[in-house]
């Protein structure tokens, strides 16, 4: 059994969670941009499936492995219409559920895991995506609110389907 916070604690955590979720769904990138701490680091690991559970995440090896500085760059290039991979934008929806939110070792920073499904579809493409992962993130409590300072994103499948990561998750 986990740790547990007290419920406003908890609740402040989950309001953070749905409001990036909100933001993004919206296309509200640069809003996002403000949730994020200084020190962010955003990674999404390999996995490879014919590896035990034990080892089938690879942390040398990334799908993403991206700074605030990287990812503003990316918000950014989508905002010159320079990120071909959305163009046009995805439309998502973005469901995070199954929240467990503990204390670290800093009295200033909670360990929040959640699962994320996206739903993704581009342009007028009748196909779309189910993008499910689960996510371990840090979140430093600030005078302003929670910032995202590390999310670790692990991809349910080993093999993705859609075409790009183009959405953050």
């Amino acid at each position: 059994m986990s740790r547990a916070v007290d419920p406003a604690t908890y609740t402040l955590a989950a309001q953070f969670l749905a409001l990036e979720a909100r933001l993004l769904d919206e296309g509200r990138e640069e809003e996002w941009l403000e949730l994020l701490d200084d020190d962010l680091l955003y990674t999404v690991p390999s996995r490879q499936a014919a590896l035990p559970r034990s080892a089938e995440i690879n942390r040398d090896a990334w799908r993403v492995r991206d700074t605030k500085a990287h990812i503003v760059t990316r918000v950014r290039r989508g905002d010159q219409g320079h990120a071909y991979s959305e163009v046009p934008p995805s439309r998502t929806s973005r469901l995070v559920g199954s929240i467990l939110v503990e204390p670290t070792e800093q009295a200033d920073v909670i360990a929040v895991r959640s699962t994320l499904l996206v739903y993704r579809q581009r342009g007028i493409d009748v196909h779309f995506d189910l993008i499910p992962a689960r996510r371990a993130d840090l979140l430093r409590l600030t005078a302003d609110g929670p910032r995202l300072l590390r999310r670790e994103v692990v991809l349910t499948e080993t093999t993705l389907k859609t075409p790009n990561l183009g959405v953050f998750l």
